[in-house]
């Protein structure tokens, strides 16, 4: 096994993954630690992950921008939010997951929660460190033990969260899709948190176990009656272009009623900075995670021009070397039969209407329910836009990628199964148990 500098195509790494053996042993340990963990005070262990954290900030920030081509600003930000994480959870945890009782009629009503027992988290690579931990550190609070293995695509950032955290409560693995059914099917897990593509996560149904989907989605954003359109033009920038369009929560449709904020996105797209993490000045995008992922983007371009879209930019390679591509946008309006996928990079389709009603109808028009988002002076239209949409997150005059780690983050339809992460991951890392309670 390998990992790629998405940057160059370079390996800057190789090990091996071992496959059942592997997992036999990370599970076994974690078994054998849960029953103790699970009784342990454990608000101690997450403060030293967070103190080792905060120690190798630096090194964490290099090692996953190395390693999926983020620049580097966005890295550190990335660390800083595992390390704000853990007060998150903490919190969390005596919120929505302390032990509850009251008298009435001479009886005690309790209700108690417990862990589940040896959980496998299966972690993305547009965010190797942040939304792993945000599965793992309430699965860890919660008196979980962890299987976790960290994407293919980076490894190296796996070895060093696992070098942060004691082993048997907290297992690593390294594979990829074999090694993540070796696990997802072990008998002894209770549990799987799962952040990734679509088509993994539906067939992860099949394990038949406690399931936690994050699948992301096909968001929609919409313009509409914005008085400041060269700040609508930005925040559409940020939604869509931000990590080269590789998160889960980026706009995939703009659906606007007035044209001229079109070409005003487009001239800021020209703009964009795009190059490898540690080129000075930094860039605003790096690379796209592989070859594949790249040529796959092409082929989605290409495919929507035969269907009839109109160019605005045309996604395109950068350089000679690495996964580079320049912002795409899209006018897909009239395209015959427009796929409803999520396009995993940096391209962005433009839909063009006239009412507000058929704004609402394009923005429903998805099996996804992620992220959707409108930008408008009317708040009026924000709240029909809100109670109609139905998403797990719905913003108002702000970028789609901006999320609060002190909210649910989670989508509906076929962006998750209604277990939302974020401040509410606590709750699916347990379940509660009811009791009466009659004393002598």
């Amino acid at each position: 096994m390998i990992s790629e500098d998405p940057s160059t195509g370079e390996t800057i790494w190789s090990g091996s993954a071992d496959g059942e053996d592997q997992v036999n042993a990370a599970v076994n340990a974690a078994r054998k630690a849960f029953p103790a963990w699970s009784k342990s005070e454990r608000e101690e262990i997450l403060r030293h992950f967070q103190s080792e954290i905060v120690h190798r900030h630096e090194e964490l920030s290099n090692v996953i921008s190395l390693e999926v081509g983020k620049p580097l600003w966005e890295s550190r930000s990335e660390v800083d939010s595992v390390i704000a994480k853990v007060d998150l959870t903490i919190a969390a945890c005596r919120e929505r997951a302390s032990d509850r009782s009251f008298e009435k009629d001479g009886v005690t009503h309790v209700v108690r929660y417990r862990p589940h027992g040896v959980v496998a988290v299966l972690g993305p690579y547009n965010f190797p460190a942040h939304l792993p931990a945000g599965h793992f550190l309430p699965a860890l609070m919660a008196g979980n033990a962890v299987v976790f293995k960290p994407s293919e695509y980076a490894p190296m950032v796996g070895e060093l969260l696992a070098k942060c955290l004691p082993k048997g409560i907290f297992n690593l693995i390294q594979g990829g899709a074999s090694t993540g059914k070796l696990l997802t099917s072990h008998p002894d897990v209770d549990g799987i948190f799962f952040t990734g593509s679509r088509a993994v996560g539906i067939g992860l149904h099949k394990a038949g176990k406690m399931l936690v989907l994050e699948m992301g989605g096909n968001n929609p954003l919409v313009v509409w009656s914005a008085n400041n359109l060269d700040a609508a033009a930005e925040m559409v920038i940020r939604s869509t272009f931000l990590s080269a369009g590789q998160r889960c929560s980026c706009a995939r449709r703009l659906i606007v009623e007035d044209e001229a904020i079109i070409e005003k996105i487009a001239h800021l797209a020209d703009k964009i900075r795009i190059g490898r993490f540690d080129d000075n000045p930094e860039p605003y995008m790096g690379p796209v995670i592989a070859n594949k992922a790249r040529g796959d983007l092409l082929a989605a371009q290409d495919h929507l021009i035969a269907l009839g879209a109109i160019v605005i930019r045309k996604m395109k390679c950068v350089g000679d070397r690495g996964w580079f591509l320049t912002p795409g946008i899209l006018d897909v309006t009239d395209c015959r039969d427009r796929p409803d996928e999520e396009y995993f990079g940096p391209l962005l389709q433009v839909i063009r209407v006239g009412k507000f009603d058929d704004a609402l109808g394009e923005a429903a028009a998805t099996r996804y329910g992620l992220c959707a988002g409108i930008i408008t002076d009317d708040e009026a239209l924000y709240h029909r836009f809100r109670n109609e949409i139905k998403a797990g997150v719905i913003n108002w005059n702000r970028p789609l990628t901006g999320a609060s780690s002190a909210l649910p983050f989670g989508g509906v339809g076929e962006s998750g199964n209604h277990r939302p992460s974020g401040y509410h991951a606590i709750d699916y890392c347990v379940y509660p148990v009811a009791s009466l309670e009659s004393g002598n």
